[in-house]
């Protein structure tokens, strides 16, 4: 998310307009924004859970059925990445740094999967 904000308002500094032209009525942006805003925060509630996880192994964080949340959670965002990256893929205007990122984000995402799932069955 913090790309997205970052690439976003790169025109700004180029004396250029970051308006985008949407189809998505006034009305509806609160619900989208906060939906955003949600897609967010839970994997930095998922981050602190880890931490929490790596620095009390016994405690209550660390159970498998947290440890097997963790993993179908990251699966989660894990398709939801490459959901994106397709869609990117597919935009006939694609640009070209957007597909490169949500790339190595994806890659990065089936990486950190990979680790929640040894995780889990170790």
């Amino acid at each position: 998310m913090l790309f997205h904000v970052e690439l976003g308002l790169m025109p700004l500094f180029h004396g250029r307009s970051v308006e985008i032209e949407s189809r998505v009525s006034a009305s509806r942006l609160p619900q989208i924004f906060l939906s955003m805003l949600l897609y967010f925060l839970f994997p930095v509630f998922a981050m602190l859970l880890a931490f929490h996880a790596a620095t009390e192994p016994l405690g209550w964080s660390g159970t498998v059925l947290m440890r097997g949340l963790q993993f179908w959670f990251s699966a989660l965002y894990c398709v939801s990445n490459l959901i994106h990256l397709v869609a990117d893929i597919r935009i006939p205007d694609a640009r070209a740094d957007q597909v490169v990122l949500m790339t190595a984000l994806s890659i990065l995402g089936f990486v950190l999967c990979w680790q929640a799932w040894q995780w889990w069955q170790g």
